[in-house]
C-alpha cells in the first residue's frame, strides 16, 4: 500500500486531536502539512456529550452539533472545516504499529504514514469485565461507553427494552451520569459498586451521601454498595438476563452498563519512550523522551507545576489544554521562540439530572464541609474545602453560579492560608467570594 508523508501527524481522533488541529490552524499551517489518524468513523467531537445529552430521551444531542470545539465555548469544527484548512482527517484507520526511530506508523490495513513531528493523542480505552474473565461478561446487551458507536448501541437498545431493568456496574463519573440518563429513559435502575460510597476518588462521605440520597429518594434508583458483579446469566438469544453479585444476590437485568474506569492507550509506544505513573513521561511542553514526539491528554504524565509533582490526568479539560500547549510549543520551537510552561489547575465537573458540580485543585488533607445539603431544600447548595499544611488546596461546589465557580477555582489556585476550620465552615462559600 502507498506510503504517505506529513509534516505533522496526530495519532488519535478524540477531543485532544480537534483542539490541536484548531491551534495549528491558528498558528499558521500550510495545506497538506497536518494529518489526524483516527480509528473512529467521525471527525473529533466532545466526548462528554456521550454520557449526557446524547442519551437524553428528548432534546438529545447529535452530530454535527457537538463536534469540537463547542465544549469550551469555541466555534464548532465540522468535517468541512478540516478540508478548508487543508488538514487530512484519516478516519476508520487503526494504527497497529509505531516505529518512533524511523518515524513511521502502520495501519491495520497495511498503509504506512511517515511524519516529521508526532503528537500522541490516543486517549484511554475502557476497562472491560472480560479482561478479568468475569463469567458471562461477553453476553449481548452488556455495554460500555467510550465512543459514539457505543452510544448508538445504547440508543437502539432503549427502543427494544422500554421500561426494562438496567444495572449499572460502577459508581464513578460514568456510573453516576449513566444512572441519571437511564432513569430519564424510564428504565428501572440499580447501581452496584464495591466502594463504601460513590465517586470515592473525589467525594468525601458527606458529599457522596447527598448524591446517593438524591438518586435513591428523589429518582428511585436502587444503590447497592460494597459488592461487585461476578457473573452474568443469559437467555436463549445470548442476551443478559441476570447479574450475579459477590454477596450472593442476583439482579434481573435487560441492560447492563459497565463503567469501571479506563486505561491509557500507550501500548503502541512501549519500550520506545520513557514512561511514568502509567503514562508517557513528558516535560511542561508535552515533549516526550524521543525527539519530535509529543504526548497529550490521558496518555501524558506531565509536571504539575502547582504541586511540584508528576501527574497523569484523565479529563476533557486537560485534553483540550495540553493539546493546545503542545502545538504552541512545536510552533515556538520552529520559530526559535519560547513559551510559558504548562501551569495546570486540576478541574473536574459533572452534570446529572438538575445537579451540577465543579471541583478545582487537589483533594488531599483535611476537609471542611459547608452549605445546605438537605434533600428537601428547594435549592440545595453546598461544597467542601480541602486543607493541607494550613492552606486551602481544593474546592468543590454543587449548584454554583458562574461567578461562584470562578471563586472556588481562584481559591484552589491561590491556596490561601486558613487558621480556624470551624470559622471556615461557618463562612463557607463567602470565604471564596471575598478572596
Amino acid at each position: 500500500m502507498a506510503e504517505t508523508h506529513f509534516k505533522y501527524v496526530i495519532v488519535g481522533g478524540g477531543v485532544a486531536a480537534g483542539y490541536a488541529a484548531r491551534e495549528f490552524a491558528k498558528q499558521g499551517l500550510k495545506s497538506g502539512e497536518l494529518a489526524i489518524i483516527s480509528k473512529e468513523a467521525v471527525a473529533p467531537y466532545e466526548r462528554p456529550a456521550l454520557s449526557k445529552a446524547y442519551l437524553f430521551p428528548e432534546g438529545f444531542a447529535r452530530l454535527p452539533g457537538f463536534h469540537v470545539c463547542v465544549g469550551s465555548g469555541g466555534e464548532r469544527l465540522p468535517p468541512q472545516w478540516y478540508t478548508e484548512k487543508g488538514i487530512e482527517v484519516i478516519l476508520s484507520t487503526e494504527i497497529v504499529k509505531a516505529d518512533l526511530a524511523s518515524k513511521t506508523l502502520t495501519s491495520a490495513a497495511g498503509a504506512t504514514f511517515k511524519y516529521d513531528i508526532l503528537i500522541i493523542a490516543t486517549g484511554s480505552s475502557v476497562v472491560r469485565l472480560t479482561d478479568f474473565g468475569v463469567q458471562g461478561a461477553d453476553a449481548k446487551n452488556i455495554f460500555y461507553l467510550r465512543e459514539i458507536e457505543d452510544a448508538d448501541k445504547l440508543v437502539e437498545v432503549f427502543k427494544t427494552k422500554k421500561n426494562g431493568k438496567c444495572v449499572i456496574v460502577g459508581g464513578g463519573y460514568i456510573g453516576l451520569e449513566l444512572g441519571a440518563v437511564m432513569q430519564m429513559n424510564n428504565l428501572d435502575v440499580t447501581m452496584v459498586y464495591p466502594e463504601p460510597w460513590c465517586m470515592p476518588r473525589l467525594f468525601t462521605a458527606e458529599l457522596a451521601a447527598f448524591y446517593e440520597g438524591y438518586y435513591a429518594k428523589k429518582k428511585g434508583i436502587q444503590i447497592l454498595k460494597g459488592t461487585v458483579a461476578v457473573g452474568f446469566d443469559t437467555d436463549a438469544n445470548g442476551e443478559v438476563k441476570t447479574v450475579k453479585l459477590k454477596d450472593g444476590r442476583v439482579l434481573d437485568a435487560d441492560i447492563v452498563v459497565v463503567g469501571v474506569g479506563g486505561r491509557p492507550l500507550t501500548k503502541l509506544f512501549k519500550g520506545q519512550v520513557e514512561e511514568e505513573k502509567g503514562g508517557i513521561k513528558t516535560d511542561a511542553f508535552f515533549k516526550t523522551s524521543v525527539p519530535d514526539v509529543y504526548a497529550v491528554g490521558d496518555v501524558a504524565t506531565f509536571p504539575m507545576k502547582i504541586y511540584n509533582d508528576m501527574r497523569r490526568v484523565e479529563h476533557v479539560d486537560h485534553a483540550r489544554k495540553s493539546a493546545e500547549q503542545a502545538v504552541k510549543a512545536i510552533k515556538a520551537s520552529e520559530e526559535g521562540k519560547s513559551i510559558d510552561e504548562y501551569d495546570y489547575l486540576p478541574y473536574f465537573y459533572s452534570r446529572a439530572f438538575n445537579l451540577s458540580w465543579q471541583f478545582y485543585g487537589d483533594n488531599v488533607g483535611d476537609t471542611v464541609f459547608f452549605g445546605d445539603n438537605d434533600l428537601e431544600s428547594t435549592n440545595p447548595k453546598f461544597g467542601s474545602y480541602w486543607i493541607k499544611d494550613g492552606k486551602i488546596v481544593g474546592a468543590f461546589l454543587e449548584a454554583g453560579t458562574p461567578e461562584e465557580n470562578k471563586a472556588i477555582a481562584n481559591i484552589a489556585r491561590l491556596q490561601p492560608p486558613v487558621e480556624n476550620l470551624e470559622e471556615l465552615a461557618k463562612e463557607g462559600l463567602a470565604f471564596a467570594l471575598k478572596v
